[in-house]
């Protein structure tokens, strides 16, 4: 199987009903996406597909599309990702670090389909992603905060 990862045409040989996040994590050496329950629950290792977040801790290399666009966190490139980016720093969201690429993920995902989301926006597509250290303020803030650079 061939897919396009972040950019790049990669030959993918995982053996059927291995985990995308393997694939990325151990043949690719794409640590930046993270394992975090295994049931797509916590959001720590989103991922785009064809522009479409997912979780790839439950998504077998098998029902993936061959040719496959995936960005996983170190491969975002877009003025969304790089405002979202900007004002995580800004905001000093990070506290543990460890679940923000899959809240940056998600982030991005919301702002590329909805450039103004609103507090129910937000909190519709974040949902999804669990932050131990519960910065969800900041992170409602650092969204909103991307929203505006991008109108600019």
């Amino acid at each position: 199987m061939k897919l396009n990862v972040n950019g790049r045409r990669v030959d993918i040989a995982a053996q059927p009903g291995t985990p995308l996040l393997w694939v990325l994590r151990d043949e690719l050496d794409l640590t930046g996406t993270k394992y975090g329950c295994g049931i797509a629950a916590c959001g720590a290792c989103t991922v785009h597909i064809n522009g479409q977040q997912v979780r790839s801790c439950s998504i077998f290399i098998e029902d993936i599309e061959d040719g496959a666009e995936v960005t996983t966190i170190e491969g975002l490139d877009s003025p969304a990702a790089q405002a979202v980016q900007t004002a995580w720093q800004e905001l000093d969201v990070v506290q543990c670090g460890y679940c923000q690429s899959g809240q940056i993920m998600s982030a991005v995902s919301l702002l590329e389909s909805k450039p103004k989301p609103s507090d129910a926006d937000i909190d519709a597509v974040m949902s999804g992603n669990a932050c131990r250290c519960a910065t969800y303020v900041r992170i409602r803030a650092a969204i909103h905060r991307a929203a505006a650079k991008m109108e600019r």
